[in-house]
C-alpha cells in the first residue's frame, strides 16, 4: 500500500529487509512504500512483529534495507557508504530511543549539546535556549543524570536531538520508559516542536494515547503499510488496532 505525501522529509520505495537466510529468514518488511511530510508529526503503530522498529531504523539509517530505497530528503540513504551514512545521520538526523542513553559523567546541559560538540560545531545560543525553555530544563542544566528524574531524563535526550537542528527526529517507543505524567510531558514537548519550530518528527509507539498527540498514524502488520489515519483520537486508534489483531 502506498502513502503519498507532497515534500516528504523522509520516504521509503518498495522496501524489503530480510533476516537470516534459507529457511531460518524472517521478512520483516515486504515492500514497503511510506512517506513522511514536512513538518509533520507521524505514530508508526502495528501488532507485535509487524516491522515497526525495522522500519524506523531503515528509514534513520541505523540499518540497510534488502532491498528498495530510502530517502532523507532528496538523498538516497542506499547509495551511501558507511563515512557518508554517519556524517549524514550526525547533521540531519536526531534520534530518542527508549533507553535515553545519555552520558552519566556530563550534565544535562553537556549532553544535550555533545552531537553539536562531536561535529565540531558551535552551538547556536538562541536555538539552544528555545529548546530549553520549551523542554522546561532551565533549571536544571548542571544536573548530571542521576540527579534527574526519568522524565528529565528523557527530555534531556529530546533536546539533544533537536540541538543541531536536524532534518528530521526518529523516536522509537520514547515513553516506555516513563510514567504517564511524565510521558505526557515529552510527548508535549515533542508537539511544541513540530508546532512551534516546524520539526518533522517520526515516532514508534504502541500506546494509542501517545499516537493521539500526532498528526498521523501510519499502521503496519506482517511487513507492510496497511492503512494510515489523520487526525487520530485515542479511540479511534485503539478502534483500529483491534482490527489488526494488536
Amino acid at each position: 500500500m502506498t502513502v503519498a505525501i507532497t515534500r516528504a522529509a523522509a520516504r521509503a520505495a518498495s522496501v524489503r529487509k530480510v533476516y537470516g537466510r534459507g529457511d531460518a529468514a524472517v521478512e520483516a518488511l515486504r515492500d514497503v512504500t511510506v512517506a513522511f511530510g514536512e513538518g509533520e508529526f507521524t505514530a508508526i503503530m502495528g501488532p507485535s512483529g509487524s516491522g515497526k522498529s525495522t522500519l524506523l531504523h531503515c528509514l534513520a539509517g541505523l540499518d540497510r534495507p534488502t532491498s528498495g530505497q530510502v530517502f532523507i530528503g532528496d538523498v538516497d540513504l542506499t547509495t551511501l557508504s558507511d563515512r557518508a551514512l554517519t556524517d549524514l545521520r550526525r547533521d540531519r538526523v536526531g534520534f530518542v530511543f527508549q533507553a535515553f542513553n545519555l552520558i552519566p559523567t556530563l550534565s544535562a546541559e553537556e549532553n544535550i549539546t555533545l552531537p553539536v560538540d562531536i561535529a565540531g560545531r558551535k552551538v547556536d545560543r538562541s536555538w539552544f535556549d528555545r529548546i530549553v525553555d520549551t523542554v522546561g530544563l532551565r533549571d536544571r542544566l548542571h544536573h548530571r543524570p542521576a540527579e534527574l528524574s526519568g522524565g528529565q531524563q528523557q527530555r534531556v535526550a529530546a533536546a539533544r536531538a533537536l540541538v543541531s537542528r536536524p532534518t528530521i527526529v526518529f523516536a522509537d517507543e520514547p515513553t516506555g520508559n516513563l510514567d504517564s505524567r511524565s510521558g505526557e510531558e515529552l510527548l508535549g514537548f515533542l508537539r511544541s516542536a513540530v508546532d512551534e519550530h516546524g520539526q518533522t518528527i517520526v515516532m514508534v509507539t504502541h500506546d494509542a494515547r501517545a499516537a493521539s498527540h500526532a498528526d498521523r498514524v501510519v499502521f503496519l502488520a506482517d511487513g507492510d503499510v496497511v492503512g494510515e489515519m489523520r487526525e487520530p483520537t485515542t479511540e479511534r486508534v485503539l478502534d483500529h488496532l483491534k482490527s489488526l489483531g494488536a
